[in-house]
Parts: structure tokens; sequence; C-alpha cells
């Protein structure tokens, strides 16, 4: 009778003849020492090279992925994987799964998810690029940290465990290098209990596979799609309100700013910034109400008080009122016109912020037609 399964150990692999024999003996000798019921998963991601055969005779299960990238070799690997817990890690002998027993510890301490950090451990020379080290990795994140409110020290790290259950909650999906971000995300946004724990980090044996400016952009585009604060809500507002400040201090007369006077260009520009920023919000809840249907993301205390007291005739009526607002300034400056024989007439001023309140007003008509369409509800 086959012994349950306690710890699977997946592995992506591409190519890493080197690396993965060394991997595969350190994780064995591991299973041995501690006694733990074991498997060993390696992704092969379409290699060309010996690495798959190299992981067979070391005793891994070599399971075949035809589809590129980091992500869908996880997805294959871990489909496959039959452990109570999991851990995963590259298989370029970078990470030391001689660590795994306090991943373990971890996680049987009652965490859901464990994150190792590079930063907090020591990165042995030659290990990282010096771009990598001290602006890729922090900026990339600093930018998880500040969108999702997380303490945690090295996103991209490559080692990390979790229970299989944190990984049914987790829902990854992505197929490229942003797997990585998307599993720190989904473990915040389920709220895992997640813990982090310092490791060193090697140079690795074999060729990189990372090309740093497109997956820096995969992740990047990644947390700014999952965050939907950052790339539409906070720019949106920021503009809307800048805009409209300036609209209204312009419709006085021009002011002095900066030792110069600043007047009708700045107003046409404020004009064009305030119709574009509210374009901004309203496609933010397109995007936020669809990714919650889909299962993207979940409702959050924001859409939540806007999903209780939107509905469509309170948008039509608030559209409706801005418009009225600005057609009536528009029809008393078409009066004036009409009463002076359709002679020179000086509203430019006016005229602009009454189009500007138009566009709005329109806007927020339409857009109430579609965002109560995405809010119904399927039985």
């Amino acid at each position: 009778m086959n012994k349950e399964i306690e710890v699977s150990v997946v592995m992506p692999c591409l190519n890493e003849e080197k690396a993965i024999g060394a991997c595969v003996r350190k994780i064995k000798e591991v299973f041995s020492r501690d006694g733990i019921a074991g498997e060993i998963i390696v992704a092969d991601n379409g290699s060309v090279d010996r690495s798959s055969e190299i992981a067979k005779q070391e005793g891994a299960t070599v399971v075949l992925e035809p589809q590129r990238g980091y992500g869908a070799a996880y997805l294959r690997g871990l489909k496959e994987a039959r452990g109570k817990y999991i851990l995963i890690g590259d298989s370029d002998n970078t990470y030391d799964f001689y660590d795994m027993p306090k991943f373990l510890k971890s996680l049987k301490s009652g965490n859901d998810f464990v994150m190792g950090s590079r930063f907090k451990g020591r990165i042995r020379k030659g290990a990282m690029s010096w771009s990598h080290r001290y602006i890729g990795n922090p900026i990339l994140s600093c930018m998880t940290r500040l969108f999702f409110h997380t303490a945690l020290s090295d996103i991209h790290c490559g080692l990390r465990a979790f229970t299989v259950e944190a990984y049914r909650k987790m829902r990854l999906r992505t197929a490229g290098m942003e797997f990585a971000t998307e599993m720190v995300v989904s473990a915040l946004r389920h709220n895992l209990k997640i813990s982090e724990i310092p490791i060193n980090y090697y140079p690795r044996k074999g060729e990189s596979k990372l090309i740093p400016l497109s997956d820096a952009w995969r992740h990047i585009r990644f947390m700014l799609l999952y965050c939907p604060a950052w790339l539409y809500f906070i720019p949106g507002i920021t503009g809307f309100a800048i805009g409209l400040c300036i609209l209204s201090l312009l419709l006085k007369g021009p002011f002095l700013f900066l030792g110069r006077y600043w007047d009708m260009h700045l107003m046409v520009f404020a004009s064009v910034i305030s119709i574009l920023s509210y374009q901004m919000l309203h496609l933010g809840i397109y995007a936020h109400t669809f990714a919650i249907k889909q299962g993207f993301l979940k409702y959050d205390a924001v859409t939540l008080f806007f999903k209780r007291h939107f509905n469509l005739e309170r948008g039509i009526f608030a559209g409706g009122g801005i418009f009225i607002i600005g057609f009536t300034v528009m029809l008393f400056i078409f009066l004036e016109w009409f009463s002076r024989d359709f002679g020179s007439l000086y509203r430019i001023r006016e005229s602009i912020f009454a189009m500007t309140l138009s566009v709005i007003g329109l806007q927020t008509i339409f857009s109430s037609f579609f965002i109560s369409l995405l809010f119904l509800e399927k039985k």
C-alpha cells in the first residue's frame, strides 16, 4: 500500500541539465533525513537538452507542458501534486532546497503561505545582477506593497510553500512570469496567513531565461490590472478634481501664478483633462465590476458601497442634472448671440465650461445604463 504523500515539490524546467540533478538530490536527501513522505514533480517546458532524462534518472516524476511560460509550467506541475503541503522552486540550483524543513515548520505552525526572502537572507556574489538587486526587484516589490498593502520584502522570490487548500483558494491562471506576482496577490486577496523566511540565493547554473524589461512589464501589467484604484481611480479622481478647479478659477478670468497670467489655453486643456479623467473613472468602474463578475477580483468596501447606493435612475438623474446645467448655459449664450443679430460675442469661457458639463452629463447617463447591465445578477 502506497504511503500518503505529505510534501510535493514542484519545479519548472527549461534546459537545466547542469542543475536539475543537484536539485533533485538535495530534495531527496531532505526527504530521507527528515522522514518525509514526498514526491518531486518536474514540469518540463520544452527542454531540448537532457534535463528530463536526468530528472527521471534521479527519481523525479517528469510531466511535459508544451505551452511556453513560467506559469504554464507551474500550473501543469501543480496539477499533478498530491501532497498536503507544496513547495515550489526553480530548477537552476539558485535556491537551497535544504531550507525545506523551515518552510514546512512554518506551514505546520498554522501559516497558509510561506515566502522566502533573499533580501532578508544572503545573496551570494554573482547570484543577482546589480540592476535586478537594486532597481528591478525593489521597485516591483515596493509597488506590490503599495498597491496591495503587504509587508513582504521579496515579492519575486521563487522559493515558496503553501498548503493544498491555499493553492485551491488562489485559483491561479496566468501562464507567464507574472505567475509569481499573481500568487502573492491572490494569497493577499484571499486573506491567507502569510509568513516570510530569510534564505540564501546562489548563482545559477546554466543560461538565464529572464527577459528583464519584458518580464518586468508583465509583472507591472498584472498589478495594474488587479489594482484598479491605481490604474483608474486615483489618476481619474486627481485629474478630474484638478481640471474642474482650473475651469472654475478661469471662468472668472485670467489669474496670476508663478509670475505669469494663465488664461484661455489652460482652460481648454483643463476641460480636456476633466473629460478624459471622468471617462477614466467610468472605465475603472466597468473594469472592476467585470473583473469581480469573472472571479478575478473580490468585492471590496468601495464597490459594495457603490453597488448599494447606485441604480440606473439615480445615474440618469445625476447625469441629466449636470447636462441640463451645461445646456442651459449654452442656451443663454445662444440667446445673447441671437439678441445681437448673430454679431460678435465673447463668451468663450462660459462656452468651454458649459461644453464640459454637457459632455460629463451625457457620459454619466449612458455609463449608468452600461454599469446597470454589469450589475445584473444571473439566477
